[in-house]
């Protein structure tokens, strides 16, 4: 029943497969029926979709994540952050102020 051939199995293949044994079926019958290497890929494909659904039997990218690029920038520390923020929320504050003066004017 083993293969030497290393395969790859569409996420529809494999859907299908766990999709009928978690109906039921024995999975040495379905990695006969299908001609899989061995019935414990069934098992692990169930495993999978049991943890992560359907996104777990999806193909997954293969090697390391791609870094972020370098901005030669350090990163921002939480003080400069905080000012950041702060200084976003001041300008935010003396928008709706604007905003409320010119309302105001409105109802006058």
């Amino acid at each position: 029943m083993t293969k030497s051939t290393k395969r790859r199995f569409s996420f529809e293949f494999k859907l299908a497969v766990v999709q009928r044994y978690l109906a039921g079926e024995g999975k040495v019958a379905l990695a006969k029926e299908f001609e899989l290497s061995s019935p414990d890929l069934i098992k692990k494909w169930a495993r999978y979709y049991r943890n992560d659904g359907e996104d777990g039997l999806r193909p997954k990218p293969k090697g390391r994540p791609k870094s972020p690029p370098e901005t030669g920038a350090q990163p921002e520390s939480e003080l400069q952050r905080l000012r950041r923020e702060n200084e976003r929320l001041r300008a935010e504050v003396a928008f709706l102020g604007k905003v409320q003066a010119l309302r105001d004017e409105e109802r006058r």
